[in-house]
């Protein structure tokens, strides 16, 4: 039997978890998870792709991720997958900077009471990883310098997943996967820029800085022209990645200068105005040609059995599919028990640990931090990349099975949410209060009860014609 549509309920109180979102923040959020969605299928081909290539064909796989090219004066004559890895995600993380940036004035996270929820399971969908990874290492004797890499969630390819198996979330879980995912891009970040950096040049550092001044000065006296920003944020990029921080650090840094509050007049903001642009080249072509030149690890029997007995490896898959899920889940449940708030009655506990779950997909930031983690080790990089990739996929299937237990009933909240009888524009969950989504409604009733009694007439008029004779 289906489950019952859910009625239109009133705005859910600030103690609520996962209530409705408003309006314009559900359009947004349905906005960016479309391009996400799309981004991480294409994310998926590259990485099958990635694979493939390497395990049958690796000797070119390797001769064009090692192939060199750009200005050495300029200290960036960097290998194929060298620029995927600093040059194509500087673009992934400029959105992930805008993203945070607008959920900061303008979203989820403005109400310190609203982001409590997020902050709080993100934190924990961090810290239990990276003890998860810890406690196997210090118990197996192995490198406590991996503790990172099971930090990250991948929300591209959970989309993906969700995309898979056809899991119609309702708005409120997709805004908080969202949401944990911002979150979690900041702390990899910090992570990142913290614990990765090496050796400073501080004349080049000197310089990236001075760059992003005259970035917010002209942002900030509303100059125009992608002839302006583009030249200058290539070269506060470049003196990023000279100065001995993670380069990515300068397109977070350009994403949060950007304003995401709407002035009168203003549809959108220049922040979510430039994000719609660059939003599409940064799950379309940054993120997968980065997992093209990042996922392609030797998966032969050896590497996988070494995931399973090395310490390091193991503690990677074992905090991407057991941290990630208990941290969430436990985080999310320890904030709504301290703040005596209550679950939504459209949802269960059993919803949240599902999503749980889907967050232990750590593929491309885990790449990444694998990568710098263990950068003067070849062969431990490969063991670290497979052991994300075997996580991830753990953890997708995982949240396959337990979100398939419970897609008939977020069919039927999708599906309510959507519902716009009127044909107004606007789903007919959010018009309850408006006395003129009733009287079109009333109109619809009406035609359609006199188009009944036309044809309860014509039915009664054909039943009293006599019978034709044979």
């Amino acid at each position: 039997m289906a489950p019952p549509t859910p009625t239109p309920t009133p705005p859910p109180s600030p103690r609520m978890l996962f209530g409705r979102l408003p309006l314009p923040e559900r359009s947004y959020v349905a906005e960016a998870l479309r391009t996400e969605t799309v981004g991480g299928v294409l994310l998926l081909v590259a990485a099958v792709a990635a694979l493939i290539w390497a395990n049958t064909f690796g000797s070119s796989y390797e001769a064009v991720s090692d192939f060199h090219f750009g200005p050495g004066f300029l200290g960036l004559d960097l290998s194929v997958a060298h620029w995927a890895a600093d040059g194509m995600l500087a673009i992934f993380f400029f959105v992930a900077g805008v993203e945070l940036k607008r959920e900061l004035v303008a979203g989820e996270l403005r109400d310190p009471k609203k982001a409590a929820l997020p902050v709080v399971a993100a934190i924990c969908g961090m810290a239990v990883p990276a003890l998860v990874y810890t406690l196997t290492v210090v118990v197996g004797g192995g490198s406590l310098s991996g503790w990172a890499v099971p930090t990250a969630t991948d929300i591209a390819f959970a989309l993906a997943v969700l995309a898979v198996i056809g899991a119609s979330l309702p708005s409120a879980l997709r805004a908080f996967l969202l949401t944990l995912a911002v979150v979690d891009d900041l702390f990899a970040i910090l992570i990142i820029a913290v614990f990765f950096t090496s050796d400073l040049n501080f004349l080049a550092l000197g310089g990236a800085v001075v760059g992003l001044v005259v970035f917010y000065l002209l942002l900030r006296f509303e100059v125009r022209g992608w002839y302006v920003y583009i030249p200058l944020a290539l070269t506060i990029w470049a003196l990023m990645y000279n100065s001995g921080v993670h380069a990515t650090i300068a397109g977070v840094a350009m994403g949060l200068m950007l304003r995401c509050t709407r002035r009168e007049g203003e549809a959108h903001s220049p922040g979510e105005h430039i994000e719609h642009l660059v939003r599409p080249v940064s799950a379309g072509v940054a993120v997968p040609l980065f997992a093209l030149f990042a996922a392609g690890v030797s998966m032969n029997g050896e590497a996988l059995a070494g995931v399973f007995t090395r310490p390091e490896t193991l503690g990677v898959a074992l905090g991407l599919v057991l941290g990630k899920t208990f941290g969430i889940f436990g985080g999310t449940y320890l904030a709504a028990r301290f703040t005596k708030a209550e679950l939504n009655k459209d949802l269960a506990w059993a919803d949240v640990l599902a999503l749980a779950s889907l967050a232990g997909i750590g593929f491309t930031v885990s790449l990444l931090i694998g990568e710098l983690a263990f950068a003067d080790d070849a062969e431990m990089t490969n063991e670290i990349k497979a052991a994300v990739l075997i996580g991830s996929l753990t953890a997708a299937l995982l949240a396959c099975v337990l979100l398939r237990m419970r897609v008939r009933q977020y069919r039927a909240l999708f599906d309510a949410e959507e519902l716009d009888e009127d044909g107004s524009g606007v789903p007919d969950i959010y018009e309850q209060d408006d006395p003129g989504y009733h009287l079109r409604m009333a109109a619809i009733h009406e035609e359609k009860a006199a188009e009944h009694r036309r044809r309860a007439e014509q039915a009664g008029a054909a039943g009293n014609r006599p019978e034709s004779p044979a």
